[in-house]
């Protein structure tokens, strides 16, 4: 074992290469990018991130400097769970969430990557091993597109390996998302796994009115219909819509996601690595749900999530999200006939373009 020796924040606003849309944040033209270097006595470098949708980043990379080099340096880094809750309950009073948890998120995810690296094995393995190839979807972030385009994109997404596809809906008039609805479909044929995501649009009981349009075009799920803040909502249009339903992006803690298991409010738990708490809670998670009989899925960061579902032997879809690293790493995230392949590299894999990132630091 070896101390922390350095702790090293980075932040970064990464232009997207075309405009991205949905029904909640509209349109996004670039994203917040937050990385953490984190170093041992030996010498031996992990490295976390997490990224948000435009806003908040400055806050996030504040935490990550003001208070987590004042906490953690010298602290053993192979802690991970004492350090994890070291974080939690020093930051409780004024996180429980927001920027804390994305920063521990960062600050978990490079101490895993360190333990993993120093054991010279890939993430995927470290954690227990079940498959590096995890079935994985593209998905869109493309509310604004017409038909015809969104089944352009869909001939590019296939091109490129995927054999599920996510789409958006939320348009003002439900007959829109309907009409596109229908149109993926016969694009692609029965039995062509297809989800949908609203983006937390809805009422619940709108939500549950599109559920049933939805039913003729047999959705794999449907996401975020609702606030995240109703789990008692969620429950209903669970019970009430005829879709399952997929939801925890915007859930912040493993103790959320008990509330949505317990009260059947969601059919695939969908936790986002970089905002749930890190590799700690992501795997704490998957394996409640598990408990639950219940599969899952991920949000965002596909290039170290797809290690935590080859570590979860109730894995489902891998999301390839819109907000991806490819220009800024070493390698890309790798597709082959709708399969993930997690890299074999110790650690998560992921090498950033340091240097070019510095030309972008917010």
């Amino acid at each position: 074992m070896a101390k922390l020796s350095s702790i090293e924040p980075g932040f970064y606003r990464i232009a997207l290469p075309e405009v991205l849309t949905d029904s909640t944040h509209g349109e996004m033209r670039a994203f917040e990018l937050n990385t953490v270097r984190v170093r041992d006595a030996d010498g031996a470098e992990g490295v976390g991130y997490s990224y948000t949708v435009g806003r908040n980043g400055s806050a996030i990379d504040a935490i990550l400097r003001r208070e987590f080099v004042d906490i953690f340096l010298g602290e053993e880094a192979d802690h991970v769970e004492r350090l994890w809750n070291k974080a939690w309950w020093a930051l409780h009073y004024g996180g429980r969430g927001g920027p804390s948890v994305l920063a521990i998120s960062a600050f978990d995810i490079a101490l895993w990557d360190l333990k993993a690296r120093r054991a010279g094995l890939p993430l995927w393995n470290y954690l227990g091993g079940f498959d590096p190839k995890v079935p994985c979807y593209a998905g869109g972030i493309d509310l604004e597109l017409t038909p015809d385009q969104l089944l352009r994109q869909t001939e590019g997404n296939l091109a490129k390996g995927f054999r599920a596809i996510k789409m958006k809906v939320g348009r003002p008039r439900l007959s829109e998302d309907v009409e596109k609805v229908r149109a993926m479909r016969q694009f692609l044929g029965d039995g062509f796994p297809l989800m949908a995501d609203a983006n937390i649009k809805w009422t619940v009981d709108e939500a549950i009115r599109a559920a049933r349009a939805f039913q003729p075009y047999d959705l794999t799920w449907l996401e975020e219909p609702t606030i995240p803040d109703d789990p008692a909502g969620h429950a209903r249009i669970v019970r009430e819509g005829g879709l399952p339903v997929a939801a925890g992006e915007n859930l912040r803690t493993l103790w959320e996601f008990k509330q949505y298991i317990a009260a059947d409010a969601v059919s695939y738990p969908e936790p986002d690595v970089t905002n749930c708490g890190g590799v700690t809670s992501f795997m704490k998670i998957a394996h409640l749900a598990e408990a639950f009989n219940l599969p899952v899925t991920s949000h965002g960061a596909h290039d170290v999530t797809v290690h935590l579902l080859g570590a979860c032997s109730n894995r489902s879809f891998l999301e390839a999200h819109g907000f991806g690293l490819d220009r800024h790493i070493a390698e890309a995230l790798q597709i082959k006939e709708g399969f993930a392949i997690a890299p074999t590299r110790p650690g998560h894999g992921i090498q950033f373009d340091w240097k070019g990132l510095e030309k972008i630091r917010a």
